[in-house]
């Protein structure tokens, strides 16, 4: 299946729009007026983008404390967005919120929980009232690698086979559960897609940092659900660029080796994508500059408007 290159400068440019207004984030937040927590999206955008770009208005997603990338890229407004991490009332969630707990009703952002594998019961609940409701959207449900130790994960699996659910279970991948890497929690023998598989449900590994595969796989998947009524899961392998929580780069704790961030920041999605879009002749670096200056054009706006 070939991308139009409309969708694949699209792809591109949602990617960049998130980075963008994130490291504004991570600029501002040293001003002491963003007093809510802030976990950044930064290496990851191309789970969210690729995903995303293959729902309609009516698709609803679910997210967890790492949900700004998810909440743009499913169209939530980047204005009350802002607004809602400065606590103010004209943020999505009323400024009550803050950035784990992010809000559009009619973007189909339903909702953005911080605690740690809750979304998965959440997601799977609105994927069964859908059902009876015999809607034919889906739900997408995103969580980090650290929720699938939770037996909420293995009960919402089960529900959602047991009754054949419209749901896509996306699994974010960064190996890291705040400070601890996945092999000091995990078994190695242990497979989060052979768990998906053991109670029914089609699961498949990708890698997340791939835009036109996390969106070519997901399109082929999202129709099939639409058709079929019928639960999937995909782990998408992926890395984040900064600290678990906060706006820093740095890793001051020593917790990830050297030579771990050289290869991480070596797959970089947005400057990867970037490269093979200009080697291709999808675009230009004139195409690229325009691009960028509307997006901090918007994201400067925004932030007047916060």
């Amino acid at each position: 299946m070939k991308i139009k290159k409309i969708n694949k400068i699209k792809l591109y440019q949602q990617m960049l729009r998130i980075r963008e207004v994130e490291e504004n984030i991570a600029s501002k937040y040293k001003e002491q007026e963003m007093r809510c927590p802030v976990h950044l999206s930064i290496g990851q955008e191309a789970i969210a983008v690729g995903l995303c770009q293959n729902l309609k208005k009516n698709d609803n997603i679910v997210t967890a404390h790492r949900s700004h990338a998810h909440y743009l890229a499913k169209g939530g407004s980047l204005k009350k967005m802002l607004a809602e991490l400065y606590g103010k009332e004209t943020g999505c969630a009323k400024g009550l919120g803050g950035s784990m707990h992010l809000i559009d009703i009619n973007a189909g952002v339903l909702a953005a929980v911080p605690i740690v594998g809750s979304t998965i019961p959440i997601g799977t609940g609105i994927a069964w009232a859908n059902k009876l409701k015999r809607k034919k959207n889906v739900v997408v449900i995103f969580f980090g690698d650290g929720a699938t130790e939770e037996g909420v994960f293995f009960e919402s699996l089960d529900f959602a086979s047991l009754h054949n659910l419209p749901v896509l279970f996306v699994c974010e991948n960064n190996e890291y559960s705040v400070y601890s890497h996945i092999s000091k929690r995990q078994s190695k023998k242990r497979s989060i897609t052979k768990i998906g598989k053991s109670f029914g449900i089609k699961s498949f590994k990708l890698d997340g940092n791939l835009i036109e595969d996390v969106y070519l796989a997901s399109k082929k998947i999202i129709e099939k659900i639409k058709k079929n009524s019928q639960p999937y899961l995909i782990e998408l392998n992926t890395f984040r660029k900064l600290e678990h929580c906060g706006p820093n780069y740095d890793d001051d704790l020593k917790y990830r080796q050297e030579s771990y961030l050289k290869y991480w920041n070596a797959k970089c999605p947005i400057l990867n994508y970037e490269k093979k879009l200009k080697k291709n002749n999808y675009l230009t670096l004139i195409d690229s500059q325009k691009i960028k200056a509307k997006i901090k054009n918007e994201i400067k706006q925004a932030f007047k408007f916060a």
